[in-house]
């Protein structure tokens, strides 16, 4: 295993430009001091009461979609992919680790890689039996998503070591995101969705969603069609102990949608829900309190669901729900406003999109904190914890106030 990792990694490096490979091998040292924060993964108060911060270390320049996972020894891992931009050839699976009770994050490894492969969208899952899972997109370089598909890697080591990848879901334009649900030992759910047409806003009527289930810890699955989801992806799915509770991004960039679920495989239609969205991902998961948080961007382009189109991917917001979503009683903000590019990123070129904050990964840590894990600028990822009073403490400078 440890020789499948030195090899991914020197793969990585030589699929890059020799322009590239020059900034990468100076790896996070080199890109964190071109920054105005500290990019070493500690985690720190912030100037903002109540709210503690990190920067995750950059191996690479361009970091997205984060996932967080907390694993039964009380360690958290985050993944997310990384390389010179999305949908290139030298795009990874990356993870770091928070062990228990640090306010250190590890610096980043790569657990998957391929030359001419773009991996997307890690998502990672503790099975009952404790072995590791990272559930992953892959699709060719530069071709986009039609025909991406889904791989695996696995751990039985608590992630020191993974296993070289296999395919999971060769269908085409497979895509994951959100956390998968344990039902039992066996039965587990993992949201899903298609997006067999090129670009982000095109052809969004073919975007749809899926529920991927087994009863056999991953030997078979069964897929279960979520109705009328044209242009609705990315579910998001808590366990609510008798049914499920779905929440959706949407292609036309105007509401968060909502379905339910009374046995995870037939579901209601979406109904858009009161939470703006702006055709970007968001996350919900559920505390030990019984509320719901959800991470998402307080923005949408649309009171309408018209065309597909997106929104600014700022302000980043949480809000909390005590009737499983059907209504959020408090908002607020944890990313307001875009600093000043130049002297945030002094000596680095950039381009148009990566000024956001976004792809947000939310759930309880287990010190009790929330934590919330999000692509930063598309530079590195941010990992932020409070409580849940600091919620409610708030406000927030986007469309939705809370109900």
């Amino acid at each position: 295993m440890k020789l499948f990792i030195l090899c991914s990694v020197w793969f990585l490096l030589a699929a890059l430009s020799p322009a590239q490979q020059k900034d990468s091998s100076a790896t996070d040292s080199t890109l964190a001091k071109k920054t105005s924060f500290d990019a070493d993964g500690r985690i720190r108060h912030s100037k903002t009461k109540g709210y503690d911060e990190a920067y995750m270390p950059m191996l690479f320049p361009s970091s997205h979609a984060a996932n967080l996972l907390r694993l039964r020894n009380g360690d958290v891992l985050c993944a997310w992919f990384s390389g010179s931009q999305e949908g290139e050839s030298d795009v990874a699976i990356v993870v770091s680790r928070l062990p228990h009770g640090s306010k250190q994050w590890s610096k980043p490894i790569i657990v998957d890689h391929q030359p001419g492969k773009s991996y997307q969208n890690p998502v990672p899952f503790q099975a009952p039996d404790g072995r590791l899972w990272i559930f992953h997109t892959e699709q060719d370089a530069g071709a986009g998503q039609a025909n991406a598909h889904v791989l695996y890697v696995t751990s039985k080591d608590n992630g020191k070591t993974w296993t070289a990848p296999k395919v999971l879901f060769d269908k085409p334009g497979a895509f994951t995101r959100q956390p998968l649900v344990v039902v039992s030992k066996y039965k587990w759910i993992l949201p899903m969705y298609y997006t067999p047409s090129r670009g982000i806003t095109k052809g969004a009527d073919s975007n749809y969603s899926v529920i991927e289930m087994t009863s056999d810890a991953g030997e078979m699955w069964k897929e279960c069609e979520i109705p009328e989801s044209d242009g609705l992806v990315q579910p998001s799915v808590v366990d609510e102990n008798s049914h499920y509770v779905a929440f959706f991004r949407s292609r036309y960039a105007d509401f968060v949608y909502r379905s339910t679920s009374e046995d995870g495989c037939k579901w209601t239609a979406p109904v858009a829900s009161a939470l703006p969205n702006n055709n970007a991902s968001i996350q919900v998961a559920k505390l030990k309190d019984g509320d719901l948080v959800i991470a998402f961007n307080n923005v949408n382009a649309s009171d309408k669901k018209g065309k597909p189109q997106t929104a600014p991917r700022v302000p980043l917001s949480v809000a909390l729900s005590k009737d499983e979503g059907k209504s959020w009683s408090f908002v607020r903000d944890v990313e307001t406003q875009y600093p000043d590019f130049a002297k945030q990123f002094s000596g680095l070129s950039d381009k148009p999109g990566r000024e956001e904050y976004s792809y947000p990964s939310v759930m309880q840590m287990p010190n009790g904190q929330i934590g919330v894990a999000y692509t930063y600028r598309r530079r590195t990822i941010k990992f932020v914890e409070f409580d849940e009073s600091w919620i409610q403490q708030g406000s927030t400078t986007g469309k939705f106030k809370g109900n």
